[in-house]
């Protein structure tokens, strides 16, 4: 499993980095700011996002995450120092599975992580069993025109 650090605080994200390499997890990639973190999430194609919301540049990390999560699909868990009343309903517009509060212990850091993918991968099955339902769905009511069409013909 591939994770994405996006903080702006370099010895926090390696304090991170370190954390995860010692619970077992592949950290992809580091970077600073939210244009980074879009390019990152597009060239290394992570499996879950870190995500900072006050970050370097422009951008901030929650208008980052809307779109690494519009166009990648890929989940993300905000981990900040903020949880004012306003970032905390900017944040949840993006739907994140996970929004924890620095300083993050290594106990709620993996059970974050693993609870948000698991999330992630139910949420994915179920998109992909209602696609085909309504696949199947309209071959059966196309097998229903013919076959009305066919029992009118033979009329």
């Amino acid at each position: 499993m591939k994770i994405l650090i996006v903080e702006d605080e370099k010895l926090t994200a390696l304090v991170i980095q370190k954390k995860l390499e010692n619970l077992g997890y592949n950290v992809c990639g580091s970077v600073m700011r939210g244009s980074d973190a879009i390019n990152e999430a597009s060239a290394n194609k992570p499996d879950i996002v870190l995500m900072n919301i006050h970050l370097k540049g422009e951008m901030d990390g929650i208008e980052a995450a809307r779109i690494i999560k519009e166009t990648y699909n890929i989940p993300i868990i905000f981990v900040t120092a903020y949880s004012d009343n306003n970032t905390i309903e900017r944040a949840k517009l993006t739907n994140p599975l996970g929004y924890l509060i620095k300083p993050v212990n290594e106990k709620d850091l993996i059970t974050t992580i693993e609870i948000a993918l698991y999330k992630h991968k139910t949420e994915t099955e179920i998109k992909q069993s209602r696609e085909q339902l309504r696949e199947l769905t309209a071959k059966i009511q196309s097998i229903r025109e013919e076959e009305r069409k066919k029992i009118s013909r033979e009329i």
